[in-house]
């Protein structure tokens, strides 16, 4: 037989309260994902994806072959810059 829970069950569920505690959010990490920064700045992944080819990009971060954007860095990025 299944056994089935409510929502609200879910919501009081302890592994519920775990899995919010885990969630970070933008404003709280220092790198994101090249997803994350489209979301966060309305800039296309395959514009961001360009400027993080370049090679003197500020605010590219490399983790192995995974590319992350540093997100101080790309603030600084769009606020100094008028057109991309």
């Amino acid at each position: 037989m299944l056994n089935l829970i409510t929502n609200q069950e879910h919501k009081d569920s302890e592994l519920y309260k775990q899995e919010q505690a885990q969630i970070v959010e933008i404003k709280d990490k220092v790198a994101l994902t090249i997803r994350e920064a489209a979301e966060y700045s309305n800039i296309g992944i395959n514009k961001l994806e360009s400027l993080l080819r370049s090679p003197r990009c500020p605010f590219v971060l490399y983790v192995g072959k995974k590319k992350l954007v540093k997100r101080k860095e790309f603030e600084k990025f769009i606020a100094d810059n008028i057109e991309i």
